[in-house]
C-alpha cells in the first residue's frame, strides 16, 4: 500500500462524488450501510453545541461521502478496536474523527485543495480532547427515561435523533485516502471478526457494570411503584370515610317512610314462587356439596388404599430376601442330601446283606437238620444197615448235626428250668441260637456298619440334616407365607426330602426284634406330628397335605424297609419276630388307615408280602413224618418225639399266621391257615395220632388259635366251610373216647364245637351220650 502509485484521476472522482453527494438530497438516507439500534451509550441527551457535532461525526464517517474515510475507519477501527473498549479509560480522543469530517468538509468545497487540508485545525484537536464519555447516572436517566416512554407509549418513535455519543476508534489521517481499493477489490465483512483476548475481557466487565447497574435501577423503580401504591390507597380510604360520613348523615336525617312510594304487588304465588326457586338453588348446591363429599371420600379411599399397598409393597424387600433365602437353603439340602445319597444306600446294603446272611444262615441250619434227622430216624425203622451188636452206622456228619440240635436242646432246657417255665411242648422253640464264633463276628460287622452309619452326616450342620430344624424351617414358610407355601404343595415335597434322613435313623432298627424301639417313640415320627400339629386350619385352603404328611413318610420310607424285613428276613416259625413284626405293623395299617379309605400300593404290597412268606413257610418247614403206630405208641421211642416237635411246630406256625387276624383279610387267613395248614399238615398228624386225651388237647390248641370274629356273625348254627374236616375230626375223636369212657375228653370236644359255632354237632353229641348239664352252654350262645 505504501508503495502504491499516486493516481490523479482517483482525485477527481472522489471530488465528483462527494460534490455529488453534497447537493443530492437523498445521500442522508443512502448513508448508513449498517443500520443499527442505539446502544446504551448512544441515548443521553446531547450536552451542548460540541456534544452535538461530536455525535454527529460518527454518522458521517459512515456516510459514502469519499471512499477515502470509509476504507480508513475500517481499517483503524480494526486496529484500535481494543483501545475503544477498554473500560479502564472513559474518554474518547475525537481528533482524528474531526480530522476526517474537517477533511470531509474541505473536501466537498474545494476540489483542488492538498494533502495538508486533510488535518484539522489546532483550535480543534483542543476542543475535541476536552470532550467526554457522559457518566454512568446520566446513562441510567438516559435510560430510564427511555424505558418510561416505551411503557407509556407501547412503542417507540422512528423519528428519534441519536444524540448520544459513541466511541469510534481512531482514524489514522496521516493515511492517503488515495491508497483505498476500488469498489470491487473492497472485502465485504459477513461475520464481525474475532476479538482479541482483552477486547472479551473489556466487554464482560462493562455488561458486568451494566447489569449491577439494571439491578440497582430496577430496586429503585420498584420502590417508586410501591410509594405510589401506598399514596393511592391512603388518598381512597380517605375519600371513601368521606363518602361514609356524607352518606351516615344523609340516612339519619331521612328516616320517615315515603308513603308516596309504590311497590309491585305482592301475592302468595309470587312468593310460593321465588321460594320454591330458592329452594331449588339450595338442592342443587346441597347435591352439589353432597358430590364433592363423596368424590372427597372416595379419595380418602383411594389414600387410604395407596397408603396400605405402599406399606406393602415397603415389605417386598424383605419378602424377597426370605424367599431368596428359602430358595438356596432349599437348594442346599437337596445337594447335600443327593450327595449323601449314595452312602445312604450302601450303609443300608450292607446291614441288610449282614441280616439276610444271618437269617439263611438259621434257615438252612434248621432244614438240614430235619433232613438228617428224619433220614436217620428212617434208617432207625428199616434198619436194615445194622452192625453185628445192633448199632445204626451213622456217617459222622449226621453224627455232628445230631449231637449238635440235642446240645442245643439241654440248654434250652436248663434256662427254661432256670427262669421257671414248665409247661413248653418240645418243638415250640425257636431254634435260632448261634454258636459264640458266628455271634462275635456278627456282632463285629453290625459294629463296623453302625460306626459308619454315625459318619453320614458328621461334616453337615444342623440345619441340613437335623429334621426338627428342617421343619422349623417351612413352618416359618408357612406362618409369614401360607399361600404361598400352600402353593407350591410343601406337604407333597416334605416327605421326598426326609426320606434320606429317615432313612439313616433306621439303619439299626431292626422290627424283628422285641426290644426294637417303636415307631411313635422315633425322633423323627415326633417332629413331624409336632409339625402337623402346628398346621392352621383354614376353610378357605386345602391344607391336607399337611396332615398326610406322616402317612406319606411311611408308605414311601418305613413301609418298603418293612417289606424288606418281610420278604427277606423274618422267619414266621419265631413267635418273637411275628409278635414284634405284627406291633410294628399294626401301627401303620391301623393308626393311620383314617387318612385314606383305600389301602396304599406300598401297604397293599407289605401284606402280600406277608402272605406270600407265610406260604413259602409252610411250603419248606411244615413237616410231619408219619410213623407205624407201633413205633409211636412208645413217647420215649426216637420216632415219637419227633413226630410231636415236628406236630407242635406246625401248630406254633399256624398260630403265628393267625396272629395277622386283624391285619390281613379272613379270606387270606383261612386260605393259608385253615386250607394249606390245618387241613394238610396237621389234621392229617391227628387222624394218625393215637385217641386219647393228648388227642383232644391237640384240639383244643387248634380251636384255641381260631379268631373269635371268625363266628360272631355266623348265621347258622354250623360253622365256616374251612373247619368241616376238623369239625368230623372232633365227632369221630369223640366216639371213640366214648366207647372207652373218657367222659370229660367228650364234655371237652362239645365245648370246642360250641366255640367254633357247630351247635348241630354239638346237639347231637349231647342228646347222645346224655350229657343235658351241658345244653345250657348251647343256650347261652
Amino acid at each position: 500500500m505504501a508503495h502504491r502509485p499516486k493516481r490523479t484521476f482517483r482525485q477527481r472522482q472522489a471530488q465528483s462524488s462527494d460534490s455529488d453527494d453534497a447537493e443530492d438530497p437523498s445521500a442522508e438516507s443512502r448513508a448508513p450501510r449498517e443500520p443499527a439500534a442505539p446502544g446504551p451509550e448512544e441515548e443521553g441527551p446531547p450536552s451542548g453545541g460540541v456534544r452535538a457535532e461530536v455525535a454527529e461525526l460518527p454518522r458521517r464517517a459512515r456516510g459514502p461521502r469519499g471512499r477515502g474515510p470509509v476504507w480508513a475507519s475500517s481499517r483503524r477501527a480494526a486496529r484500535a478496536g481494543p483501545r475503544a473498549e477498554s473500560s479502564e479509560s472513559r474518554t474518547v480522543d475525537l481528533s482524528t474523527d474531526e480530522e476526517d469530517g474537517a477533511h470531509c468538509s474541505s473536501g466537498s468545497k474545494d476540489d483542488q485543495s492538498s494533502s495538508s487540508d486533510n488535518f484539522s485545525s489546532p483550535e480543534e484537536k483542543e476542543f475535541s480532547s476536552i470532550v467526554k464519555i457522559p457518566d454512568a447516572a446520566f446513562i441510567q436517566a438516559a435510560r430510564r427515561k427511555h424505558e418510561l416512554a416505551r411503557t407509556q407509549d407501547d412503542y417507540i418513535s422512528l423519528d428519534v435523533k441519536h444524540n448520544s455519543v459513541t466511541p469510534d476508534t481512531k482514524r489514522n489521517s496521516d493515511e492517503d485516502p488515495e491508497s483505498e481499493p476500488d469498489d470491487h477489490e473492497k472485502r465485504i465483512p459477513f461475520t464481525r471478526k474475532p476479538q482479541t483476548l482483552r477486547q472479551r475481557m473489556t466487554k464482560e466487565t462493562t455488561s458486568r457494570n451494566e447489569e449491577t447497574s439494571e439491578d440497582s435501577q430496577e430496586e429503585d423503580e420498584n420502590q417508586d411503584i410501591w410509594e405510589q401504591q401506598q399514596m393511592r390507597k391512603a388518598v381512597k380510604i380517605t375519600e371513601g370515610r368521606d363518602i361514609d360520613l356524607s352518606h351516615s348523615r344523609k340516612s339519619q336525617t331521612v328516616k320517615k317512610f315515603d308513603t308516596s312510594i309504590s311497590f309491585p304487588p305482592v301475592n302468595l304465588e309470587v312468593i310460593k314462587k321465588r321460594l320454591n326457586t330458592r329452594l331449588t338453588l339450595l338442592q342443587d348446591t346441597h347435591r352439589a356439596h353432597q358430590r364433592e363429599y363423596e368424590k372427597y371420600m372416595q379419595d380418602v379411599k383411594r389414600s387410604k388404599s395407596t397408603v396400605e399397598n405402599l406399606e406393602s409393597s415397603s415389605s417386598q424387600a424383605v419378602n424377597y430376601k426370605f424367599y431368596k433365602n428359602m430358595k438356596i437353603y432349599v437348594e442346599n439340602i437337596i445337594d447335600c442330601l443327593n450327595e449323601k445319597m449314595i452312602t445312604i444306600q450302601e450303609i443300608e446294603s450292607s446291614m441288610h446283606a449282614l441280616l439276610l446272611k444271618q437269617a439263611m444262615i438259621l434257615m438252612k441250619r434248621r432244614q438240614e437238620e430235619l433232613k438228617h434227622e428224619s433220614a436217620y430216624l428212617q434208617q432207625l425203622s428199616r434198619k436194615t444197615e445194622t452192625s453185628t451188636n445192633g448199632s445204626l452206622a451213622v456217617d459222622e456228619k449226621t453224627q455232628y448235626i445230631l449231637e449238635e440240635i440235642e446240645s442245643r436242646r439241654i440248654q434250652r432246657r436248663q434256662a427254661r428250668a432256670l427262669s421257671g417255665s414248665c409247661n413248653h411242648q418240645e418243638g415250640t422253640s425257636s431254634d435260632d441260637e448261634l454258636s459264640s464264633a458266628e455271634m462275635t463276628d456278627f456282632q463285629k460287622s453290625q459294629g463296623d456298619i453302625l460306626q459308619d452309619h454315625k459318619k453320614v452326616f458328621e461334616d453337615v450342620h444342623d440345619d441340613f440334616c437335623n429334621i426338627r430344624n428342617i421343619l422349623l424351617k417351612f413352618q416359618q414358610w408357612r406362618e409369614k407365607f401360607p399361600d404361598s407355601y400352600y402353593d407350591a404343595f410343601i406337604g407333597l415335597c416334605i416327605p421326598k426330602l426326609l426320606n434320606p434322613l429317615i432313612r439313616v435313623q433306621l439303619l439299626d432298627w431292626n422290627p424283628l426284634k422285641l426290644d426294637s424301639i417303636g415307631l411313635k417313640q422315633m425322633p423323627w415320627f415326633t417332629c413331624i406330628e409336632e409339625f402337623m400339629d402346628n398346621s392352621v386350619e383354614d376353610a378357605k385352603r386345602d391344607n391336607s397335605s399337611d396332615k398326610k404328611i406322616l402317612y406319606s413318610v411311611i408308605n414311601k420310607t418305613v413301609i418298603p424297609r418293612i417289606t424288606d424285613f418281610v420278604e427277606f428276613i423274618w422267619d414266621p416259625l419265631s413267635t418273637s419276630q411275628t409278635t414284634s413284626l405284627i406291633k410294628h405293623c399294626r401301627v401303620i395299617l391301623e393308626e393311620h388307615s383314617s387318612y385314606e379309605n383305600e389301602v396304599s400300593k406300598s401297604q397293599q404290597a407289605l401284606l402280600n408280602s406277608i402272605a406270600s412268606r407265610m406260604k413259602k413257610a409252610i411250603e419248606d418247614d411244615v413237616f410231619i413224618p408219619l410213623y407205624p403206630k407201633s413205633t409211636t405208641e412208645n413217647e420215649t421211642s426216637p420216632h415219637s418225639k419227633f413226630q410231636e416237635r415236628q406236630f407242635w411246630s406246625a401248630l406254633k406256625l399256624f398260630r403265628n399266621i393267625l396272629l395277622w387276624n386283624e391285619l390281613l383279610s379272613d379270606e387270606t387267613l383261612q386260605e393259608i391257615g385253615l386250607g394249606k395248614l390245618l387241613n394238610r399238615y396237621l389234621i392229617i398228624a391227628l387222624l394218625n395220632a393215637v385217641p386219647g386225651p393228648d388227642v383232644v388237647k391237640k384240639c383244643s390248641q387248634v380251636a384255641a388259635c381260631l379268631p373269635e370274629k371268625w363266628f360272631k356273625n355266623c348265621a347258622t348254627r354250623t360253622s365256616i366251610p374251612e373247619l368241616e374236616n376238623f369239625i368230623q375230626f372232633l365227632l369221630q375223636s369223640a366216639h371213640k373216647l366214648s366207647k372207652d369212657e373218657f367222659r370229660n375228653e367228650v364234655k371237652e370236644i362239645i365245648l370246642i364245637l360250641v366255640k367254633i359255632k357247630a351247635l348241630n354237632q354239638a346237639e347231637s353229641l349231647i342228646e347222645e351220650y346224655h350229657l343235658d348239664h351241658l345244653k345250657s352252654l348251647i343256650k347261652e350262645v
